[in-house]
């Protein structure tokens, strides 16, 4: 604990959370060798694999396992979100997050949390002990409060995030130098933070885990050239929250956990460009690159990962579907998605979720009115500049997946079954003996 704690003789636990974005479960425990002290912690406290959320986007992921809300709550449903009663859209940030983080709680509780690096804190609170924003922040000196956190990460060089671009190309050392030191000033800040021993949350997520999943997880799972290379980066993270682990105090519960779960990637599945092949979509003209220039007659259209919108009269702007019709017409889309299959003759869809099976909450007004969760290999994108094929590759060959997400408390007592990221924002709560009411979450405490 820090001095001032001590002297003040505050002996409430604490809690160290450190999330690997999107680490399936599979890849620690099938490689002891690489995780060795992960499958410590999983031995010596509890571990298994959860479930992520519908859908599994980090951008509407980290919302919700920090709030333990659905997006219908949170107001965030992806990195591209609605406006409404408009085709504007807009890059969902910090401050579209529209219900408490579980830092806020802990502030509230009139203890200090330290945030570092999480996605879609951007821009940085000024209620808590310290926050450098993650995920989609401009840079350090905006992402960064108080000045001296900022004037410290400068001195490190610490990097926000990885240079994902560096991934399109075809030899990927120079992309996984970039990620080394990423994450190797990652450690160094959490590691000066968990030193300085001042906060009752520390709170922070390695975020190159996700990059180094996009552009190598293939040559894991198919044991190619590169696979070297990726392990040899996993071992140095779990290294790095072996060190972390040693340094925290007895009073400190550590928990590790990631957002999704990854698989291996085979086709990109352009789906505005099938929705516009099926007839469900059409533009005003040729010309055309984002939601606003679709047609007047279109029955339907997609936003990432895998969200389909009927053109609702009354809803959008320029509404082409009676509300008479809305669930015939869904349900028209949802199995014409069901039917859907890849060049390989595979279904894409692993199933397809109607909205009210997925959200609830003062903020449904924006959400999908279908969720397409994936088979492994299908990659669903859905820009608007056209594409000539449905089908197609890029330079990733990793995907997120719903299930194999991971989660680790340093507590054997936590009960590890049926488990999603809702559950994570109130196990913290307890650890830390702060009161809530539980008919706040979506999930529950696993202690």
């Amino acid at each position: 604990m820090g001095l001032f704690d001590r002297l003040r003789g505050d002996d409430a636990p604490r809690v160290a959370f450190f999330g690997i974005d999107g680490v399936p479960y599979s890849l620690i425990r099938d490689n002891p060798d690489v995780f060795p002290n992960l499958n410590e912690l999983a031995t010596e406290g509890s571990a298994g694999a959860i479930d992520s959320i519908v859908p599994p986007e980090s951008s509407a992921c980290w919302p919700a396992l920090t709030t333990g809300r659905n997006p219908g709550e949170t107001g965030v449903y992806g990195f591209q979100d609605r406006e409404v009663g408009s085709y504007d859209t807009y890059v969902p940030m910090g401050r579209d997050v529209q219900v408490d983080r579980v830092w806020d709680r802990v502030s509230d509780d009139g203890r200090d949390a330290t945030v570092m690096n999480v996605p879609v804190t951007f821009p940085p609170q000024r209620d808590v002990q310290r926050m450098v924003s993650g995920f989609l922040s401009p840079s350090i000196d905006k992402a960064a409060y108080p000045d001296e956190l900022r004037e410290y990460l400068e001195s490190i060089d610490y990097k926000i995030d990885a240079n994902a671009k560096l991934g399109h190309k075809e030899d990927k050392s120079e992309f996984m130098e970039n990620a080394h030191a990423t994450v190797d000033a990652r450690y160094e800040a959490f590691s000066h933070y968990v030193e300085q021993d001042d906060w009752d949350l520390l709170f922070g997520v390695f975020m190159t885990t996700d990059r180094v999943n996009h552009f190598l997880f293939k040559d894991y799972e198919q044991d190619t050239e590169n696979k070297e290379l990726f392990l040899e980066f996993y071992s140095k993270v779990d290294e790095y929250l072996g060190k972390l682990r040693d340094q925290l105090p007895e009073d400190v519960t550590m928990l590790v956990a990631s957002d999704h779960g990854f698989t291996s990637q085979d086709y990109e599945v352009h789906l505005n460009a099938w929705l516009e092949e099926e007839g469900w979509l059409s533009y005003e003209d040729d010309d055309h690159e984002e939601l606003g220039d679709i047609a007047d007659d279109t029955r339907a259209y997609s936003l990432i990962p895998g969200r389909f919108y009927v053109n609702l009269e009354g809803r959008e702007p320029r509404g082409s579907v009676p509300q008479d019709e809305y669930e015939s017409v869904r349900d028209e889309l949802k199995a014409d998605l069901e039917a859907l299959e890849g060049p390989d003759g595979k279904k894409v869809a692993q199933r397809v979720v109607k909205k009210e099976e997925a959200f609830r909450g003062d903020h449904e007004d924006i959400a999908p009115d279908l969720v397409v969760i994936p088979n492994h290999g299908f990659d669903l994108k859905a820009g608007f500049k056209g594409h000539e094929d449905v089908f197609g590759t890029g330079p990733r060959n990793g995907m997120h997946s719903f299930e194999n997400a991971s989660l680790f408390v340093d507590d054997p007592d936590a009960n590890i079954t049926d488990t999603d990221l809702y559950d994570i924002s109130p196990t913290i709560l307890d650890l830390m003996e702060i009161d809530y009411d539980r008919t706040e979450f979506d999930g529950a405490s696993l202690v």
